[in-house]
């Protein structure tokens, strides 16, 4: 199966904004996310590479299907606020692809070179530059 990055943007906006009781762990199964396009196989896999990559707690939790969920970790915070924007997001992924390929760390460092330069564009206007 191949890793599909809109999924995993679109799963960790998801774990973001699942309710939970602060220091709470709950199991998520691949049935807990609607996701249109994604079958439960894909959503399953995607949550194995999100957990791989350092994007969430899990508490201690290692269930046999799906994950464990405690929280977002550092990292997966970070991941998700320099791709949150869907207008980022699709620069991000449009120069990834003309570059050839790309790996989470470069997706990151696309996305928040051009989180800067629309700062700098925003800062200019603020500032008559």
């Amino acid at each position: 199966m191949t890793r599909d990055m809109d999924l995993i943007r679109q799963l960790l906006l998801d774990l973001e904004a699942f309710e939970q009781r602060p220091g709470g762990i709950s199991h998520l199964v691949p049935e807990n996310f609607e996701i249109p396009g994604y079958g439960a196989d894909q959503i399953d896999y995607h949550l194995e590479l999100i957990k791989e990559a350092g994007f969430i707690d899990e508490g201690g939790m290692r269930p046999m299907v799906g994950i464990g969920f405690r929280r977002l970790t550092w990292a997966g915070h970070d991941f998700l606020d320099s791709v949150r924007d869907k207008t980022v997001w699709d620069k991000t992924k449009a120069t990834a692809s003309q570059a050839g390929g790309f790996t989470v760390d470069l997706l990151v460092g696309i996305a928040k070179e051009i989180i800067k330069q629309n700062a700098v564009k925003l800062l200019g206007a603020a500032f008559g530059s």
